[in-house]
């Protein structure tokens, strides 16, 4: 007994380091960094330096924020229209990646043990390349003489992504919103499958058979079980996808046109073209309250759901 009161407060000074790590973690690398981006956007620029915040003169403590930069953005349609159309695409990506990334997850999860694997390795295999020469040769596969540009123009396809105004016109299909969704959903496809497969292959299978034994048929099976069971890794993939999506910068600048122009190309022109760092950071903050807002409440949703299931 009196060994186990020795070893209760390493255990405790144990749990509590493991719940610790985590937050710092997050303190060190997110909040600080974010903070010190914050107080760049409120600041005053003089030539390379920033004017400081507080000032103390003549018993005087001084607090001055310059938020000129986000009253500019809120009447500058630039902004608010680069906002838009990145959440646009990202959601578009988001959709066609768990729409292409469901089917082929689950049929992994349900292949043959000794299959999987080599399945796993062919998700994986594109990060053996270098993402750059990846988003390279999405270029002169669409470009004129291409061969998914000839299969494409070829079958007539062309025309159709013509008339929903995914391209300019027939046969232009590189600067378009089409050839910066097909990059970016290529790209970020691996990172849906991965999740929805871990969620998929834990799955307990006897609760499709006890379905099946109560009369459901397979599609209603996998509606009203399946689906419902792997919404963590819907969740989770959908979140890996957005939210890089949202801020993305050398797939929009290789493969997008002027009318794709994305929030990440105006950030790139702020900090390096117009030198204007209090600018740039709140178009940075802004960008960043925009992904994490929406994740808080949806994860405060979640939470409340899973209390009222309990």
């Amino acid at each position: 007994m009196n060994a186990w009161n020795r070893l209760q407060p390493w255990l405790r000074r144990g749990r509590t380091w493991v719940i610790a790590l985590p937050y710092g973690w997050l303190l060190a690398f997110f909040l600080l960094p974010f903070l010190i981006l914050l107080k760049i956007s409120v600041s005053e620029m003089e030539t390379v330096n920033f004017k400081d915040l507080i000032t103390y003169k003549d018993g005087l403590l001084q607090l001055t924020l310059k938020l000129s930069n986000y009253v500019f953005m809120s009447e500058d349609t630039l902004y608010l229209d680069a906002y838009v159309r990145s959440v646009r695409y990202a959601a578009a990506t988001t959709a066609l990646c768990l729409w292409v990334g469901y089917p082929f997850a689950y049929f992994m999860a349900r292949a043959k043990p000794t299959v999987q694997p080599a399945l796993l390795m062919l998700v994986m295999l594109p990060f053996w390349t270098s993402f750059l020469l990846r988003v390279y040769a999405w270029k002169g596969l669409l470009s004129e003489n291409g061969w998914v540009a000839e299969v494409l123009i070829g079958s007539g396809f062309d025309q159709l992504l013509a008339a929903t105004g995914l391209i300019a016109a027939p046969g232009k299909l590189m600067h378009t919103p089409f050839s910066l969704v097909l990059g970016m959903t290529y790209t970020y496809l691996p990172f849906m499958i991965l999740p929805l497969y871990g969620n998929l292959a834990k799955m307990d299978l006897r609760l499709l058979e006890a379905a099946a034994d109560l009369g459901a048929s397979p599609w209603l099976a996998f509606w009203k079980v399946t689906v419902p069971l792997s919404k963590a890794g819907i969740v989770a993939g959908s979140m890996l996808v957005f939210i890089p999506c949202v801020g993305e910068f050398v797939i929009p600048e290789l493969l997008g046109g002027p009318e794709t122009l994305m929030i990440g190309r105006v950030l790139w022109d702020e900090f390096f073209q117009n030198n204007d760092w209090p600018m740039a950071s709140a178009v940075a903050v802004v960008m960043i309250l925009l992904i994490i807002v929406p994740l808080a409440l949806f994860n405060k949703y979640q939470a409340e759901s899973q209390e009222r299931a309990r």
